[in-house]
């Protein structure tokens, strides 16, 4: 008997050494790591960016700097960008240099880019619209036109192009005419492009003007953005160089219109971290819409340095309505 109860407790015992004492959880390992991203994206001057997805990446374009005519820059995630140099170091016969603006591309094929773009024009002396076509997203573009593609004089000159192409393959270009320049009406324009994309078809049609407090002076800078069969036209408006420049949206009918202002108020507005978030684009990338936009660090608003640096915000939906919480300097979630 007192073998077999020494047993029993021997056995009892090897058991009970052999469970590992409970171990109480890390309290850091518990909390969730956030992952996320720092905005500027680019820290230096490069406004009125454009990007674009190609070749397995990103390609985005800026109005002229010392970085060239067209500056270009590269990045594999939409965070961490490269510079790639000059996207159109030629410029067309019609152009006087040091005014090319607001660059943006329309993707053809893997080997034809199209890209519409703004430069003083020698003849009008007033900025204008220009086409350039390359075989790759980072050039070189040529334009060997004799002419502008677009240049409204008598209202002020034409100035940020932008390309839309619709859900049944059709190609239009919408644009502003550069109107605040001499003291006249701003309208964003829209009118349908020839297949290859280099000229216009049929009539220009007049999409909105300036009509909203917040908007001053101007409009400009349209994208026409498509989502379950909704056209939503962003724009930016006021004054470029103040805090006061901002990102609002209308929704269209169509590319041509017609077009309503949902909102008396800006979508994108300065914040503490940036001031005057402006000229916009949207890119989609894993289920997530970005809008890829310009501002400046709240206290040099105006300066040439840094300048315009290029900033990312999220847009989300609601019911319809576009959402974005920007631009801030610190954001949660990776594109």
């Amino acid at each position: 008997m007192r073998i077999g109860l020494l047993a029993a407790v021997l056995a009892l015992t090897a058991c009970t050494a052999a469970e590992p004492d409970p171990v109480e959880p890390d309290p850091a390992e518990q909390e969730t790591s956030t992952v996320g991203f720092t905005n500027p994206v680019v820290d230096r001057d490069f406004p009125d960016p454009a990007v674009i997805e190609a070749d397995g990446g990103y390609y985005a374009y800026a109005t002229n700097s010392r970085l060239g005519n067209v500056p270009v820059m590269t990045s594999p995630d939409l965070v961490t960008w490269e510079p790639a140099g000059d996207a159109m170091p030629v410029l067309a016969p019609w152009v006087t240099g040091g005014r090319t603006w607001a660059p943006e591309i329309a993707v053809h094929a893997p080997d034809r880019y199209v890209l519409y773009y703004t430069a003083l024009g020698t003849a009008s002396g007033r900025q204008c619209v220009g086409v350039a076509v390359a075989s790759s997203p980072s050039g070189p573009f040529v334009d060997e036109s004799a002419e502008p593609l677009i240049c409204q004089a008598d209202e002020g000159g034409s100035i940020d192009a932008s390309p839309f192409t619709d859900a049944d393959g059709a190609r239009y270009l919408l644009w502003k005419n550069d109107g605040n320049a001499v003291g006249v009406d701003t309208w964003l324009y829209a009118q349908p492009l020839s297949p290859d994309g280099l000229s216009l078809v049929d009539s220009p049609v007049r999409l909105m003007k300036q009509d909203q407090p917040w908007e001053g002076n101007l409009v400009e800078a349209p994208f026409l953005w498509l989502r379950d069969g909704t056209y939503y036209l962003f724009y930016s408006a006021n004054a470029y160089d103040t805090a006061a420049y901002a990102v609002g949206y209308a929704v269209c009918e169509g590319p041509l219109g017609p077009c309503s202002k949902p909102s008396e108020e800006p979508v994108l507005a300065s914040t503490e971290d940036a001031a005057g978030p402006g000229h916009c684009v949207l890119v989609e990338k894993d289920g997530r819409t970005w809008m890829v936009h310009h501002a400046w660090p709240p206290e040099s608003v105006g300066s040439a340095l840094p300048g315009r640096t290029m900033w990312l915000t999220e847009v989300t939906w609601s019911d319809g309505v576009p959402v974005l919480d920007g631009p801030r300097a610190s954001v949660d979630v990776v594109p």
